[in-house]
């Protein structure tokens, strides 16, 4: 659907719940198509979810493997180095 600039401010609103039920739209000025609006996919149907819930992945409730991990500093700290430049 091509929503020209006025209009689409005038109808704010309306457009957005356009989109969110998974319209698209494109805004013009003098005519010729300056946007295109696409609604955003709900939270929990992306991402991590997404493979939960097609048992791709699982989950028991613990943090991921590795979390405890720390790391250990070596060598020079950067502010030393910077400083050393510093001269």
């Amino acid at each position: 659907m091509r929503v020209s600039m006025q209009e689409f401010k005038s109808h704010l609103s309306r457009y957005v719940r356009e989109v969110q039920s998974g319209r698209q739209i494109e805004l013009t000025s003098h005519r010729k198509v300056v946007a295109r609006l696409i609604g955003v996919p709900a939270a929990e149907s992306t991402g991590l979810s997404c493979l939960l819930a097609a048992g791709t992945a699982s989950w028991q409730g613990g943090k991921p493997a590795g979390a405890e991990l720390r790391l250990q500093a070596q060598g020079v700290p950067v502010s030393a180095m910077v400083l050393e430049d510093r001269g």
